[in-house]
């Protein structure tokens, strides 16, 4: 049976050019349906993967009927539209398993996207899929690796055999939770790498965000349930330092406009926006400390500049590591 991706941006794309190979039919849906014809005629995403051939075996269509027959369905939207695209599509979604493809978590209920499937979706089969990945490496055929997490430890399993490839590698574990905030929170750490790098703090300044930025994603985490040796793993550390280290990175190239003082093109999703600001709320209502996500969220609300958010970390009270 062929594999369905819901989402033909840049990374369902190129997990629909990945899970293609070795003749697997894999079927790429595409909520314009303009889009997905030209996709359909020309065997290219123009407008996302640029100069990357789609296989044979990829069909892109923008009728979610088309996918009745796929045997897992991933789902590779913006997490801040996952519920309103599983509301809408409700009634043609067959009962298959679903494996979420993005990272962050709900502004408006402050909830990953395993919760938000389960409660758009009750009684359905879920798992994660996330970790240190660009859309063009995948693509291109260059060797990843990410985590799958799926609490049922039988499905996980047959889905990490279903969805590895020559070039996708996928580690297996049973904690969602740490699998999903380790692919959320980093993006808010990534911003704020980028705004020290665009303001000419240096490496080393980047260097110090990251570990002190760890350890916040590591608070939050383990007080919801998490097991730190998810956040260690491919999750949460691999993710977090190719965010913080990459151009690649939509959230590290926000920051450095931050940093900048320079305007950012808006049709350009930053997941770790959102995140920050559900982040915080979250953070305050449990009472866990977390400096580098109220930084990240007073600049994107213009409150302070980049220096003034150096100065207040430097000046906090010192501790011990």
């Amino acid at each position: 049976m062929s594999i369905g991706v819901i989402g033909a941006g840049a990374f369902g794309t190129a997990l629909a050019i990945s899970l293609a190979q070795n003749g697997r039919d894999v079927v790429l849906w595409a909520r314009d349906a303009a889009q997905a014809t030209q996709m359909q005629v020309t065997g290219r995403n123009a407008a996302r993967l640029p100069g990357i051939a789609l296989p044979k075996t990829v069909t892109a269509t923008g009728m979610m009927g088309d996918l009745s027959g796929c045997e897992t369905l991933l789902l590779a939207v913006p997490m801040q539209q996952l519920r309103a695209m599983l509301m809408e599509h409700a009634p043609a979604l067959p009962q298959r398993p679903y494996v979420a493809c993005c990272k962050g978590i709900e502004l408006s209920s402050g909830i990953g996207p395993l919760s938000v499937i389960e409660q758009i979706l009750p009684g359905a089969s879920s798992a994660i899929l996330t970790g240190p990945s660009f859309a063009h490496d995948i693509a291109s055929g260059l060797p990843t690796a990410l985590t799958l997490a799926c609490k049922d430890k039988a499905l996980g399993e047959a889905l990490q055999q279903q969805l590895t490839t020559q070039n996708l590698r996928l580690y297996r574990t049973t904690d969602t939770i740490g699998a999903e905030l380790g692919g959320a929170l980093k993006n808010v750490m990534a911003i704020a790498c980028g705004a020290a790098i665009g303001a000419g703090f240096g490496d080393s300044a980047r260097a110090a965000v990251m570990t002190r930025g760890f350890a916040e994603m590591n608070r939050m985490a383990t007080a919801l349930g998490a097991r730190a040796e998810t956040l260690a793993g491919l999750s949460g550390l691999g993710d977090l330092t190719l965010t913080c280290t990459s151009d690649g990175s939509r959230n590290y190239r926000f920051g450095l406009s931050l940093g900048r003082a320079e305007q950012f093109d808006v049709s350009i999703t930053v997941e770790g926006a959102a995140t920050a600001r559900a982040t915080l709320a979250k953070a305050r209502s449990m009472q866990i400390d977390m400096p580098i996500t109220a930084a990240v969220v007073a600049l994107l609300d213009g409150r302070v500049q980049v220096a003034e958010v150096l100065e207040m970390l430097l000046n906090r009270p010192l501790k011990e590591e």
